[in-house]
């Protein structure tokens, strides 16, 4: 089973996904600065890589 966990503010979202069989996150990541300038997404992928995508 996974589940995905969402914590929702004014101007971000932040995210968790978790595999519940073998309790680890799968992924996780968020977009901040959500309709301002200089808004990006940063995740986090299964290896540990991290990346940033930014939007003007």
């Amino acid at each position: 089973m996974k589940i995905l966990v969402l914590n929702c503010g004014s101007s971000s979202i932040k995210y968790k996904l978790f595999d519940m069989t073998t309790k680890e996150v799968i992924a996780q990541g968020g977009i901040e600065k959500i309709g301002l300038k200089g808004s990006f997404l940063k995740l986090t992928l299964p290896n540990g890589e991290k990346k940033i995508l930014e939007k003007d």
